[in-house]
Order: C-alpha cells, then sequence, then structure tokens
C-alpha cells in the first residue's frame, strides 16, 4: 500500500477513536435468507463463481522451484499446476488421457513427470505425454494427441490465477483493477514463503465464512477474551475496488502512532488490513506476512463448506519464528491462535446463524449501517448473478 493511502487509513481509524464512530453506510439491508439455504441459489453461484470464473488457487511461494508442483481440487475441475524448467507457471486438467484416472494425487512437491497410478501413462510437467507402457501391446498412438489438457493460467501480482473452463479468459486488471493491482503490488507477495496450511469443514454456507471477516461489530462479545484484547471492536475503514474490496481493523497498537512522525507509519502497525477478493478470497496482510483464506462449498451442497487457510511470511519473519521456537517448549505452534480464533469462535457462530437459517423460522438476516462491507459484498454478489440490489433502510 503507498505511503499515501497509508496515512490516509490511519488518520480515518484514529479519526474514528477520537469522535467514538465508524465508517457508515446510509441505512440497513435486509439479506434474504435464502441467499445461503437455496439449492437453486447454490448451483448457480457453482456454475458461476466456481465452474466458470477464473480462480486463484495460491501464490507464487506455493510454487518455489523449477520442477514445483500443487494440486487442487475445489471447483469442480482437478487441477495440476506446475513449474517447468524455464521457470513458467502451467496449469493442467489433472486427469489421465487414457482412462480418466487422477494422475497426481500427492498436495504439492516438486517432480519434472507424472505417472497415472492405473496403467503408467507418464506426462512432463508441460503436460506431454512422454510414455506408456508396451506400445506393441497397447497400439501406436500420436503421443502430441493425449497430453494433459491445459487451462489457462496467469501468475501475476504474486497471485496463481487458473481458469476452470479451457476457453476462459484471465484478465486480472479487468478482475482487480489499477488501482488494487498498484496495491497489490507494494505488498510484494512474490516474495513470500508458504509455512503452514490448515482446512477448517464446517455445516454452514460457504458465504457466511466470508461474512465473519466484514465486520467488526462483534469483537466485544463473541472474541471479548481473544481479539478484543488486541483491537477496538466496531472501528474501521472501507474502500471498494470493482467487485474486490479492504476492510482496515483498528488495532489497539495504533496508539503508538500518535508520536510518531507520518512518514514513518507502516498501516500494519496500527491496523489489519483484510481484503475480500471476489468471489471467495480473503486476505489478511500481517507486518511479516499473510494469512490466505480460501472459502468453498463441499459435497455439492450450499450446507457444508471448507476454509482452506495457508500462512505466508517473509524470509525475516520466518527467522523470528524460528528463533522464538528454539526458545520454546518442543510444541510451539505460532500459528494454532488464527484456528482457535476463526474456527472455534467465528464459524461456530456462523454455523449456528446457518443452522437458524435453515429452520425457515426467519426470512432475512439485518446488515447493520455499520457493516458495509457486507453491504458491497452480497449486492456485488447479487449483481453477478443479475439479482436485484438488496434496498437501503434508512435509520428511524
Amino acid at each position: 500500500m503507498i505511503q499515501k493511502e497509508q496515512v490516509r487509513v490511519i488518520k480515518g481509524l484514529l479519526d474514528h477513536l477520537d469522535n467514538k464512530t465508524n465508517v457508515k453506510a446510509d441505512g440497513m439491508i435486509k439479506n434474504p435468507a435464502d441467499t445461503y439455504t437455496s439449492e437453486d441459489r447454490f448451483h448457480k453461484e457453482w456454475d458461476n463463481f466456481f465452474l466458470n470464473h477464473p480462480q486463484i488457487i495460491g501464490f507464487s511461494g506455493d510454487l518455489p522451484n523449477k520442477g514445483s508442483f500443487m494440486t487442487a481440487d475445489d471447483f469442480g475441475v482437478p487441477i495440476l499446476a506446475t513449474r517447468d524448467k524455464n521457470g513458467e507457471f502451467k496449469c493442467f486438467v489433472n486427469v489421465c488421457t487414457h482412462r480418466g484416472v487422477i494422475v497426481e494425487s500427492q498436495r504439492r512437491g516438486e517432480k519434472e513427470k507424472f505417472s497415472c497410478p492405473f496403467h503408467g501413462w507418464t506426462f512432463n510437467n508441460r503436460g506431454s505425454l512422454v510414455g506408456y507402457p508396451k506400445p506393441d501391446h497397447f497400439g501406436e498412438i500420436d503421443k502430441s494427441c493425449y497430453g494433459l489438457k491445459e487451462l489457462p493460467c496467469a501468475e501475476k501480482h504474486g497471485f496463481l490465477f487458473v481458469h476452470p473452463n479451457e476457453n476462459g479468459v484471465i484478465n486480472t486488471e479487468d478482475l482487480l483493477g489499477d488501482q488494487l493491482i498498484e496495491e497489490m503490488e507494494s505488498w510484494n507477495f512474490k516474495d513470500l514463503i508458504l509455512t503452514q496450511e490448515e482446512e477448517y469443514v464446517t455445516d454452514m454456507n460457504w458465504k457466511l465464512a466470508i461474512d465473519t471477516f466484514g465486520e467488526t461489530y462483534h469483537f466485544s462479545t463473541l472474541h471479548k477474551d481473544t481479539l478484543f484484547e488486541s483491537f477496538y471492536g466496531n472501528v474501521q475503514m472501507f474502500d471498494t475496488f470493482k467487485r474486490n474490496a479492504r476492510l482496515s481493523l483498528c488495532k489497539r497498537q495504533i496508539e503508538d502512532l500518535r508520536t510518531t512522525p507520518e512518514k514513518d507509519w507502516d498501516v500494519r502497525v496500527g491496523s489489519l488490513p483484510v481484503y475480500f477478493l471476489f468471489p471467495n478470497i480473503i486476505i489478511n496482510v500481517l507486518e511479516g506476512g499473510i494469512i490466505v483464506v480460501k472459502e468453498y462449498p463441499l459435497e455439492n451442497s450450499p450446507h457444508k463448506s471448507v476454509s482452506k487457510v495457508s500462512f505466508y511470511f517473509t524470509p525475516e519473519a520466518i527467522g523470528y519464528l524460528e528463533e522464538i521456537k528454539n526458545g520454546n517448549e518442543e510444541n510451539f505452534n505460532p500459528y494454532i491462535a488464527f484456528g482457535e480464533i476463526i474456527r472455534d469462535e467465528d464459524y461456530v457462530a456462523a454455523a449456528a446463524s446457518h443452522k437458524g437459517l435453515r429452520s425457515g423460522k426467519i426470512d432475512h438476516i439485518l446488515f447493520g449501517q455499520n457493516e458495509p462491507a457486507l453491504h458491497h459484498y452480497h449486492n456485488t454478489y447479487r449483481e453477478a448473478l443479475n439479482l436485484e440490489p438488496m434496498p437501503l433502510i434508512k435509520s428511524k
């Protein structure tokens, strides 16, 4: 984030603190319960937001070396992503062209060749079929016609994009916009190293997980013994970038910046910038790295989802964490706090919300005027599905 923008965000948060105000929408909105429970709506989402929309499957640090690979199976098309001998990022359908078997089952690693476990058909990391057993018995084929199906992909701004539709187009300028691209570039995401991965499976709609990141109104209640000790609740800044957005949470440490020259302000000291990348990515920007949450439906259902959480840090931050680990007991885990809060507090509440919505006893939930990120996300979601925006309800 450029320094001028960091200063604007910090000044805005300090102004809210001093005046006991908060970022404010022009009213409240009612979000229909079937947003989360409708089977028909779910299938439209799956088609529009997952099968036929560019997906962020990771960051450059997921493929750190030539020969690195990773797999994904979260949005209807099995993916094999590789970095070839020239350092180029490639994506393929992870399906053998012989009998349709998944070729690579490992989550990540380093390989130059991939062999199908069924009959041993072998492909290189550029997707070409390089061999198959007993061609004299099987029959001679044109190997150039039986390579893995390649998918559109792009490595830009530190992100790894893939389009699940082989005829799809990835236009990051259209997806992000110039202002957000500049901001993403400024964080140097491409230099971060993957350090940890976790998954949280919950009985709730995938959008309820995203909703939990969309406001700090709940901090003083749900997180009174955890996050509320480090953050001011119900104080935030909010900015939009096309279908995407940034919510800037207010750390209690922001008080230290009052006596620090503006030219030395680091927004990450006084704030936690949280980016919403449409439709299903959350990026939390820390002083030494990022925590990324990718949210997906499970079991072809609106009623179950998985949060795939990845931690990326700078080499300096990793060194610092190692120093702390060496000075503590063997079971030191620098990642445990995130899970204890998100999995054991936010998602427990969100799952309870989903259960309540499925009861059919309420027809909507209410987003307050202090929750503009939720207004923006859900109206953007509705616009993408050609639905009318939810009208504002003025406060009495």
